[in-house]
């Protein structure tokens, strides 16, 4: 390990820039959704079961590789490979993983922007047609800009550095967003008619949840809430010492994953049902974040602008502390592979991202095509590769993952990365290819 490499100033730092990573925009509302109409206390069953069975085990093969190797990620596995006396090929894989924060930074930044603009617009009053404010907002040169104004910032605390920028930011807006989500999720408990919105959120249908569709979803969002198959974790890990505990540490890292989760739809559904819009919700961010709450606020008069402004200056928070780390997954390999110096690496990769996320911001329809490429394919292929390197390729995963820590489970962890993880991401590719395929063919053929 290159003794000039940035290291994290402390182990909160990193924790909160890690979870940082993992709590995003598909936390503060997918997850609730997924929950609500998956069926409900069932749907968290099975959630945190793959959280167990796929989503840790590949967490802590990421921060293994990234602390083993305290390089990169394409570096990264080209090291372990060395190691191995295996193929070089298996850094193809690393570059996976950046073309994965890459694309997937390109059209988030779009969404944050809409989140940046949201809040302003709370302050303004969101008026009575939220559909139409959405759609002046979503799409064209509004949108654009407001996402170069997003990145700008996600780019000023790149080049800030590891310890002066990314873990400075975290320490302060990990814990404002804990308290932001939890103040508004109390707030909402308050209301008439929140009851129906717990009811909805947290119903018990197991004959729902055990059906192929809501297995794909749980298994899916157990991946992907966790910033898995990106390069993202493997990136951070890279900075740490050999003293972290990696076992206890991705514990945590999930566990307050799901708690920011859990406390989304805690928040979200009451303030839904107790202004009647829940017909106004869709299957989709979009159909809650951006048109049903922004109406709920409305009605609200005043304390509407106060609690919107708080609500979307939450949903930036967890944006920006997700961009982040993206942009780090390119801007590290580019310091690694190219030898380029922070400023200009995070300079030329963030305004490179900013143009290719010009497409998304004119079109939602491609934003929603890059969107379920970069989750169906690069993420759960990029995870399915991961695990078979680490549990089959990798020399002595075990010893390298123990390093700085006494946990007892490792011997299981490396059996459910070998074994139970590939068969449950090969089961999410299978049943969710298809539909990436049609949207691909409908979006050119437009």
């Amino acid at each position: 390990m290159a003794g000039s490499r940035e290291q994290w100033n402390s182990k909160a730092g990193f924790i909160l820039a890690a979870v940082g990573s993992a709590v995003g925009l598909g936390n503060m509302w997918r997850f609730s959704y997924l929950t609500a109409e998956g069926g409900g206390a069932a749907f968290v069953m099975l959630y945190i079961a793959f959280t167990l069975a796929v989503g840790l085990p590949v967490l802590l093969a990421e921060l293994t590789l990234g602390r083993g190797s305290g390089k990169s990620p394409i570096q990264a596995l080209a090291h372990f490979a060395n190691a191995a006396s295996a193929s070089r090929a298996w850094s193809v894989l690393g570059a996976i993983f950046v073309a994965a924060g890459f694309l997937i930074l390109a059209y988030y930044g779009v969404i944050a922007g809409w989140t940046l603009r949201y809040a302003g617009e709370a302050v303004l009053g969101f008026g009575p047609d939220t559909g139409a404010l959405f759609g002046r907002i979503s799409e064209g040169a509004t949108a654009f800009v407001f996402h170069m104004v997003f990145m700008g910032l996600t780019i000023s605390i790149v080049i800030g550095g590891v310890g002066a920028g990314i873990e400075r930011v975290s320490l302060i807006a990990m814990p404002a967003l804990f308290v932001l989500v939890i103040g508004i999720a109390g707030y909402a408990a308050t209301l008439d008619g929140s009851g129906a919105g717990y009811a909805y959120y947290l119903n018990a249908d197991l004959g729902n949840a055990l059906t192929v569709p809501i297995f794909v979803d749980a298994a899916g969002q157990a991946f992907f809430s966790l910033s898995l198959g990106m390069g993202a974790m493997l990136t951070y890990a890279s900075y740490l010492s050999r003293d972290d505990d990696l076992p206890a540490e991705s514990a945590i890292i999930a566990t307050a994953d799901f708690g920011v989760a859990f406390l989304a739809g805690l928040m979200v559904f009451p303030l839904i049902f107790a202004f009647g819009l829940q017909d106004d919700v869709s299957g989709s961010t979009v159909g809650a974040l951006f048109v049903a709450l922004p109406k709920a606020f409305a009605s609200m008069g005043d304390a509407g602008r106060v609690v919107g402004l708080l609500f979307f200056l939450a949903l930036l928070v967890g944006a920006l502390t997700s961009a982040i780390s993206l942009l780090e997954v390119v801007v590290s390999a580019a310091m690694d592979g190219l030898g380029w110096g922070r400023v200009p690496a995070a300079l030329v990769a963030g305004v490179s991202i900013t143009a290719l996320g010009a497409g998304a911001a004119w079109s939602t329809e491609v934003l929603g095509v890059m969107d379920s490429v970069a989750n169906n394919l690069f993420l759960v292929g990029g995870g399915l590769g991961l695990a078979v390197f680490v549990g089959w390729v990798m020399p002595d995963p075990i010893g390298e993952a123990r390093a700085g820590g006494q946990q007892g489970w490792l011997g299981l962890w490396l059996f459910l990365l070998r074994f139970a993880v590939p068969v449950a991401l090969i089961f999410v590719l299978w049943n969710s290819v298809p539909s990436t395929w049609a949207q691909l063919v409908a979006l050119f053929a437009g």
